[in-house]
């Protein structure tokens, strides 16, 4: 069945040149990080290196529209990053990309590589269809902090993913929650790229495309289906 992924109009308006693809998977086999998702990392680590010749994440355009788009829904984008920049700064540093589970590391490699946002959710823990919209504020977060279960809410006006539950992802792509994670148990996932005018469309295709071989190449057999661009321009 294919999951439901909505964007609102409030969230179109605020950012006309978002554009999102989507992959589903079914079949999926995850397990412990492993050499060869480590050394993709590694690879990752120095394609971008390529890619910025020098200069800082945030200052590539793709990175600077992401900035501008947290500004105007009310986040602070040098304090909480988007998850491409946050991960291409651990990627420049010392102590590099954290190596997280195979599915995790898969789509980390092509977020850091062509520095685009992207994540992963496990389907079998999505309750109804997600939705990108701005939070009330009333919402539930519900994450882990020092070792124990705690709910927060999203500022009013927030950009979050939502299922019927409650908010999966805050500050539109910054902080997912731990219920729909990809854990080593997950078989079926939803693969969110999303991109920002000026990264012309085909860029984000491509990581899409990149993406799903990744995935059919460490999980044989799997049903893997690549939606096609929706944009908000």
């Amino acid at each position: 069945m294919t999951l439901t992924l909505t964007v609102s109009d409030d969230v179109r308006a605020l950012a006309p040149g978002f554009t999102h693809v989507a992959i589903e998977a079914h079949g999926l086999v995850n397990g412990p990080s492993c050499d060869a998702g480590s050394a993709l990392l590694d690879d990752a680590a120095r394609r971008l290196a390529v890619r910025l010749d020098g200069r800082a994440p945030h200052e590539d355009p793709h990175m600077a529209a992401w900035r501008e788009t947290y500004t105007a829904f009310g986040s602070k984008p040098s304090r909480t990053r988007n998850s491409a920049e946050a991960l291409a700064k651990r990627a420049l540093s010392e102590a590099g990309l954290p190596r997280i589970n195979l599915l995790v590391d898969l789509y980390n490699a092509v977020s850091v590589a062509h520095l685009i946002p992207v994540g992963g959710e496990d389907i079998d823990r999505i309750e109804g269809g997600m939705r990108l919209i701005r939070a009330t504020g009333e919402e539930d977060f519900v994450t882990v902090a020092g070792g124990e279960e705690t709910v927060e809410h999203p500022d009013a006006g927030e950009v979050v993913w939502c299922d019927d539950t409650g908010v999966t992802c805050r500050r539109w792509n910054w902080r997912q929650g731990p219920r729909t994670r990809l854990t080593e148990r997950t078989t079926s996932g939803i693969f969110l790229l999303e991109s920002l005018a000026p990264m012309p469309v085909a860029e984000v295709t491509a990581a899409a495309t990149e993406l799903a071989e990744l995935l059919a190449k460490f999980s044989p057999g799997a049903d893997i289906a690549v939606r096609a661009p929706e944009s908000s321009a």
